[in-house]
Formats: C-alpha cells, structure tokens, sequence
C-alpha cells in the first residue's frame, strides 16, 4: 500500500536503522559473553568533500537525545565548530567520541554517523554560502529537492550553518523563527497576469510579509519589474529573478540591469536572485548589485561529511585498526587561524600556533553516565557562534 516511507523515532531509539550486522554482532557478544569491554569510540573525517578546507560540525544535539540513558559518556566539539579535517602533522580531527561499554551502543553506530554526517555538510556548506554573501541575505530554498521527512533537519542545519531564512513552516518552527519566502510562478500563471498576481499579492496578504514579486513568469525581468513596482507601489520590498537556465545568459547582467532601470523611474527595491546559486558565483553577483539570495539545491543536496567511528582505546590501552591513531585525543584550535594541534588527552599543556597564540581544547564532555551534564545552545546561539567563526575562516573560491 502507498505511505510515507518514514522510520519512526521508535524506530531509531530501538537500533532499527542500523545496519543489521551490528544486530548480529550483538548476538554473538551475547552468547560469548564478551562485549562489556570498555572502549572509546572516535569520530573523524578523513576527507572533506570537494577539497573544502574546514566543515563545520553539526547534528550532536540529537546524538545525544538518542544515547540519553545509556550508560556512556559523549565527548564532542560544540556544535557548530569549524574544523579542519587534520592538524598539519597528518593527525585527523576528532570531532566527538562515545565512551562506555561497546554493547551499550554498539546497535547506534550507523545512526548516530547520520545523525553527523548529513546535519554536517549541509550546515558547511550553508556556512560557505554565507561567507561568499557577506552582508547580504541568504534564504534558504532547498527543501522541495529532498525527503519531506527530513525537512526540518535540513532547515535547521541550514539555519545554524549562516542562513538568515528559511522557508519551511514545520523548518522554522524547529529553530524558532518565522519561516520566510517569496511567491511561485503558478500565481502569475493562474491570474494569467504577472500584474494581476502581483496586485493580489499584495492586497491579500498581512502587511509582517515582506512583497517580493517573481518578475520572470511571462515576460521580460525589467518589464516585470516594472508591473511589480505599478501594482504594489511603496510596499514592493524587493524583485526576485528566477531566470531558468535557458534563457539566463548572464545572471549578473540582468540583475544590473533590472535594477538600473527600477532607480531611473524611482524605484528603490532589493534584487534577490534564485536558481542555481552557489557560492562560487554569488561574489559576482554581489558585485553587479544584488542584495540577497535565495539558495535551494546546494545547500539541502550538500554532500555529506564522510565521519566514520573508529575504536581507539580498549579498556584503557591503546587499540586501533590500520590507518587510525591509537588513544583518545584532546584537538586544540588556534583562536586566530584555526589550526588544529592533536596531543594525548589529559595533556595540560596547551600547544603553541606556528603563529604565535596559545591553543585551546575544544572537545567538552556533553554526557556522563547517560545525562545530559550541560544546557544546549538554542538554534540562533549556534547560527550567533558560526557566524563569528566565518570571519577568521578563509574562502577557497574567488571572493571579488
């Protein structure tokens, strides 16, 4: 029968969403009566994806939802801490570990990996769009392009990764603000008329939505602009171009050209831009006058971050699998360039930057014994420190 092809919370809380060869690893602990061993439980990510040079770490408050009550303590980077992937000595980052008994969570691996990866590489690259943005508004756009399911995980990423907006209502709701958009073009196409559309807009909706018209259904952007600016008068807040693909050209062209042809009539609006939008071309566009940006597809589509989970202590000693470094680790971060150093935890000697200042640890303990030890940061004290962060964290595109 059709449905919703959704696991319940249920679902996951059980270790129904776990690889089924863990179950079987817990059957065979169990009849050999082995698998209480103390071990430390490290997470890394050997690579970013696409050569980013930091990711920002995301997904722990529901890490710990998900073990509260399990006899094992969690240790991680705050949430929305940039990261390096290494420190230069070749020593992966650890962003979180779960310490405990191994059949405590040995079922939530591959959970708890989802619950990271997914959240991390949207909130990355939705921190990297808003670098490239500066000052100008980025809305986030990208939930029709995924799972409905997962809506509000994606908008809530989106949001403490730099977004200033996002447009799902349930998306909102989950950060606490109101949800923000423009208009389709099915209203221009159902009024049969971009003005008529524009007019209603305006006429029926309460005065807290801001008027954003969608000037690219039927006709020219410029002569669109025009009918937006006629129909709504003093309340147009902004014009949004939308141009597809087909019949863009240059992005940058129209957009100074829309909005040149709006101040020599005395229009004074906001030029917001959609479709397509990265940061690699949003510098250009902030050039040729564009104010904000309305960011879908490569912000909920982010690849992912690739953390695996790697045992690396042993009821007290070192114990790793080839490619990985042994023992638990503390990752201290430069407070100027954000360099990473990795020293033996417990190690009370903070390590010096090649540049001079003095390094902190980052990793904290967030769960003892299963109890949640700490208040969690609301989603806009997150966005607040992820923002802070991005001014000190360098671009690797072309920032005009």
């Amino acid at each position: 029968m059709p449905g919703f092809h959704l696991a319940s919370e249920e679902d996951i809380r059980s270790g129904k969403t776990t690889d089924v060869y863990f179950e079987n690893v817990m059957e065979i602990f169990n009849k050999k009566e082995i698998g209480h061993e103390n071990v430390v439980a490290e997470f890394t990510a050997s690579s970013l994806p696409d050569e980013w040079k930091w990711g920002i770490f995301a997904g722990l408050d529901e890490v710990l939802s998900l073990l509260e009550g399990k006899n094992v303590d969690v240790y991680a980077l705050p949430e929305g801490t940039a990261f390096r992937k290494q420190s230069d000595d070749g020593v992966n980052t650890p962003v979180m570990y779960i310490e405990g008994s191994y059949k405590e969570f040995c079922i939530y691996e591959t959970p708890v990996l989802g619950l990271v990866c997914h959240p991390s590489g949207v909130a990355t690259k939705s921190a990297r769009v808003k670098k490239a943005a500066k000052d100008c508004n980025v809305m986030s756009f990208g939930i029709r392009r995924m799972h409905p399911g997962i809506a509000p995980v994606i908008d809530r990423a989106a949001y403490i990764g730099g977004c200033d907006a996002i447009s799902c209502i349930a998306g909102a709701r989950e950060v606490g603000i109101e949800p923000r958009g423009t208009m389709p073009h099915a209203l221009s196409i159902i009024f049969r008329n971009p003005k008529k559309a524009f007019k209603a807009f305006d006429e029926v909706l309460s005065d807290n939505i801001a008027r954003i018209a969608l000037v690219d259904t039927y006709y020219d952007e410029t002569v669109e602009s025009f009918m937006a600016a006629e129909a709504m008068g003093n309340n147009l807040y902004g014009v949004r171009l939308d141009t597809p693909t087909s019949r863009r050209g240059d992005l940058r062209k129209i957009a100074q050209e829309v909005k040149w042809e709006l101040k020599c009539r005395g229009v004074d609006v906001k030029i917001i831009t959609s479709g397509g939008i990265n940061e690699y071309i949003i510098p250009g566009l902030r050039k040729a006058g564009v104010d904000a940006f309305g960011v879908g597809t490569t912000i909920s589509n982010a690849s992912t971050i690739d953390y695996s989970m790697d045992i690396v202590e042993i009821e007290g000693k070192p114990s790793a699998k080839r490619g990985k470094f042994s023992n638990k680790k503390q990752a201290y971060r430069c407070p100027e360039c954000f360099k990473y150093k990795m020293k033996q935890w417990n190690n009370e000697d903070k390590p010096v930057c090649e540049c001079g200042h003095i390094m902190e640890p980052m990793l904290r303990k967030f769960m003892e014994n299963g109890r949640i030890i700490d208040s969690y940061p609301s989603p806009m004290e997150i966005k607040t420190n992820v923002t802070r962060q991005l001014e000190k964290l360098e671009a690797d595109w072309v920032d005009d």
